[in-house]
């Protein structure tokens, strides 16, 4: 995990400077992350701990985030000489990850010097919020299918990498059983999975070459997406006829897939 340490909100520095110079950075305190009661949480699905514990042992200083600091003309020189030798010298309780929690519960609680405690707070809730978010949503998801498998595709449309990677994760805590983000399926070691998209079906003559030249390749895997043109009129009847080409051969197949409806988003036709 990359250096996160000035992943934080000014007001923890300039508390913690006021702290310093006051003498009372070192006093042990005692902080809860927990989420409030309200109309639509009724629990939520705890997740991210392994990344908050990897952001706390992390803490470094370097000099080019001394330097910066100094540039801000806020702290004196034996403030930034504590901060460069600063580390995560605190306890850490937690919940499981995976593990339910409910409003008012803390999901971890960390006893530190005040000074840390107030530094660690803005990382700690980015990281554990975000995961907390999708392993909730994920579990909710994956509750409503019953039997069904849910699948994790959402890099697409997460706000940025990190959340791509970290959501997949989440969301495999919350039960889905695999994730289609190639690089958080290695990062992580858990199932990756995917089949086609619409520019597939669109880069051929007409939908059935499309299913069928899909077919060719993936005999044994061969999962449609039938909702590029029209979906009742179109994608299945020619994911019929596909279909039914390979079990003559002997090969069974997966299914098929309904993405974004009639009228996709994808490339110009």
């Amino acid at each position: 995990m990359r250096n996160l340490t000035l992943m934080t909100d000014l007001y923890q520095l300039t508390m913690g400077y006021g702290l310093f110079k006051k003498n009372k950075h070192e006093q042990v305190v005692v902080f809860d992350l927990f989420f409030r009661r309200n109309k639509q949480i009724t629990y939520s699905i705890a997740a991210g701990l392994e990344q908050a514990v990897e952001y706390l042992l992390g803490w470094r200083f370097d000099e080019e985030d001394i330097d910066y600091l100094r540039g801000l003309d806020l702290f004196d020189e034996e403030y930034l000489a504590y901060l460069k030798t600063m580390r995560f010298t605190g306890d850490l309780y937690a919940v499981k990850e995976g593990e339910p929690v409910f409003p008012s519960e803390p999901i971890l609680t960390i006893k530190a010097p005040v000074l840390q405690a107030m530094f660690a707070e803005s990382a700690l809730l980015n990281i554990v919020n975000h995961q907390t978010l999708i392993a909730t949503k994920a579990a909710k998801i994956c509750r409503a299918a019953g039997d069904g498998t849910v699948m994790e595709f959402g890099l697409r449309r997460a706000q940025g990498p990190d959340a791509g990677i970290y959501g997949a994760r989440a969301a495999i805590i919350g039960g889905c059983a695999s994730t289609s983000n190639v690089y958080a399926a290695k990062k992580f070691g858990v199932p990756v999975s995917g089949t086609m998209a619409h520019s597939w079906v669109m880069s051929y003559e007409s939908e059935y070459a499309a299913f069928r030249a899909y077919a060719d390749v993936f005999p044994d895997n061969c999962l449609l997406l039938v909702d590029t043109y029209d979906t009742l009129n179109s994608g299945m009847p020619n994911a019929i006829k596909v279909f039914k080409e390979l079990s003559a051969a002997g090969h069974r197949p997966k299914g098929v897939r309904l993405d974004s409806g009639s009228t996709p988003l994808c490339p110009n036709r």
